[in-house]
């Protein structure tokens, strides 16, 4: 529960940074100097920046559903929906953060796939620890 409350900090987080849309995903990577309108000033980011963003989401998340998936499958919730949970996020994961590096290499497009596997990787998390919450109460109360 304790990683749940980090997680969703992250998630709120990305909200006030990208304003969830992708035009805020790319100015917030690639900065928005070139806006006169722009309401706040973003600085493009350094390659230090990203690559220090990039190796850490990778390591820490990619342990983090590994261990969830490992958590999944000790449940027994089969079929697509266990396939899904046990792959999904691993590979949302990479699609994600090897997609900022992308968008900054100026890969624009990868701003919509950045956005599409972020919100497919916040589902997979809820659904895995629902469901793992969900299965440690049931055998609690028998």
């Amino acid at each position: 529960m304790i990683t749940s409350i980090g997680f969703i900090s992250a998630i709120r987080f990305v909200g006030v940074t990208t304003n969830n849309t992708p035009v805020g995903i790319e100015e917030n990577y690639l900065g928005n100097e070139d806006d006169l309108k722009a309401q706040e000033l973003k600085f493009a980011k350094s390659e230090k920046q990203i690559l220090n963003i990039v190796h850490s989401h990778i390591l820490s998340m990619g342990m983090l559903f590994f261990i969830l998936a490992f958590l999944v499958a000790t449940t027994p919730v089969h079929g697509l929906l266990r396939k899904f949970l046990l792959y999904e996020p691993l590979l949302s994961v990479l699609l994600t953060f090897g997609g900022i590096y992308f968008l900054w290499k100026k890969v624009l497009w990868m701003k919509y796939v950045i956005m599409v596997s972020g919100m497919l990787m916040t589902t997979s998390y809820v659904l895995s620890v629902a469901i793992i919450c969900f299965w440690l109460l049931k055998k609690q109360l028998k």
